[in-house]
């Protein structure tokens, strides 16, 4: 007898901050699945530029125009996240070969912590097919343009973060 339970996906990131291409991958995975949770980590490992609240906030904005998208943060174990969601597949956005080899591992690491949880990889459309939070960040900081990969929403915070960046620094 098949399964009455909605389908949920898990698309986890940092999103720092949330890009166009994020956003991408986040409509189309939407479409996929019953259940979408857009899981903001907290950034234990990472440096971010955006705290947690902003880029909830931010990811909260792109995700409203999908009714079966939520945006929860997450800390610890992305396993532990999925499992206590219900959820049965991760999501990982693939840009460039290079992506391939470190997301080829963690979901194997992934399929070991959570044999029933598949991952499934999505590349991004074409025209944010280079585009990471990464660049986003360094370009920004550097003063030039990327209005061309990050939501109107988002650049005014980047902008505003650069101006106190700048001003913290001077």
């Amino acid at each position: 007898m098949p399964s009455t339970s909605p389908l949920t996906a898990v698309y986890p990131g940092t999103f720092d901050p949330m890009t166009l291409g994020h956003a991408d991958l986040m409509r189309r995975a939407a479409r996929l699945f019953d259940r979408l949770i857009v899981a903001v980590a907290a950034g234990h490992h990472k440096r971010t530029l955006f705290s947690v609240e902003e880029r909830l906030s931010m990811a909260q904005e792109l995700a409203s125009k999908h009714p079966n998208v939520e945006v929860i943060a997450f800390a610890g174990l992305l396993r532990d996240f999925v499992v206590g969601h219900d959820g049965k597949v991760v999501v990982r956005g693939l840009r460039a070969v290079s992506d391939f080899e470190y997301e080829f591992q963690m979901a194997g690491m992934n399929r070991q912590l959570m044999p029933d949880v598949e991952t499934l990889f999505l590349t991004p459309s074409d025209q944010y097919q280079f585009v990471s939070g990464t660049f986003v960040r360094e370009i920004a900081m550097l003063g030039g343009d990327v209005s061309k990969f990050v939501a109107p929403s988002v650049l005014e915070r980047l902008k505003a973060r650069v101006v106190a960046s700048q001003q913290i620094g001077a």
